[in-house]
């Protein structure tokens, strides 16, 4: 989740307090894109990316931490807590274990070294539960470190992907720039209400899932053979989306299930 426009984290602060008021637990797994790259063009540190991820060097990671921690994660608390509910800020790099990860070009065939950016492998769940435990919305932001305590910046959907792994989720729910899966990115009105499993390779292999999305549904589908039962891409901008999304018959995005967990 990224929650940089601050009409969209109102909107989103807004239905987790709700689910939270109706005795559903909600982990909120944030990320901070653009605030990350506004922050480090101010300080005039060039922003570069490879197949989506974030170059990080020793200067980025220390600018990431800041705005991650210091300044978005605060500030989502804030909002949540203007909803009438109860937060605990969760730093990632007290949760999350990572190995550095590695960028392979099929294209250049060669492989890049992406710096302070990590794989997520472990996540310490005690920390979440016990939030849980205590009525509290935890909010992690997606920061991990390595076995020798180096901290990377991680993919906040796979770091949300991870988290509800291990915390055996029925539901995880990813917020995205657009209504969900469209087959015409073009046309709202094509949007893919349902599909399971199965059928999301052939959409890719077909490019009707590209981009900056491969990755999203990519997490989505570890979720799902790791058995999360329902996974859902749903408009960030819309007001209530994720309300719609979870109380709806038919919803107002993109579910993604897998059949072979119900039989």
């Amino acid at each position: 989740m990224d929650t940089s426009d601050e009409s969209k984290k109102q909107k989103i602060a807004s239905d987790i307090a709700f689910l939270h008021s109706v005795g559903i637990k909600v982990v909120l797994v944030h990320g901070g894109g653009k605030a990350i790259t506004q922050t480090l063009k101010e300080k005039n540190i060039k922003s570069e990316f490879k197949n989506g991820l974030r170059v990080t060097n020793k200067q980025v990671i220390k600018v990431v931490d800041q705005v991650l921690n210091d300044q978005t994660n605060p500030s989502i608390c804030e909002s949540i807590q203007q909803q009438g509910a109860d937060v605990a800020s969760i730093d990632g790099k007290d949760i999350f274990i990572c190995k550095q990860k590695l960028f392979d070009s099929e294209t250049e065939g060669s492989t890049f070294d992406l710096g302070y950016v990590g794989d997520i492998y472990s996540v310490k769940t005690k920390i979440i539960k016990k939030a849980l435990s205590l009525g509290k919305i935890p909010v992690i932001s997606p920061l991990a470190v390595d076995e020798e305590g180096a901290f990377y910046n991680t993919n906040a959907d796979s770091a949300a992907c991870k988290v509800a792994v291990a915390l055996k989720a029925r539901r995880l729910v990813y917020l995205c720039d657009v209504p969900g899966l469209m087959r015409d990115i073009e046309n709202p009105e094509s949007l893919i209400s349902s599909i399971q499993i199965d059928q999301v390779d052939s959409l890719i292999e077909n490019k009707i899932i590209s981009s900056g999305m491969i990755p999203k549904v990519q997490s989505a589908q570890y979720a799902l053979v790791e058995g999360v039962k329902r996974v859902h891409f749903i408009h960030a901008e819309q007001a209530h989306s994720l309300l719609l999304e979870i109380f709806t018959d038919q919803g107002i995005g993109t579910e993604i299930v897998n059949a072979e967990a119900y039989l």
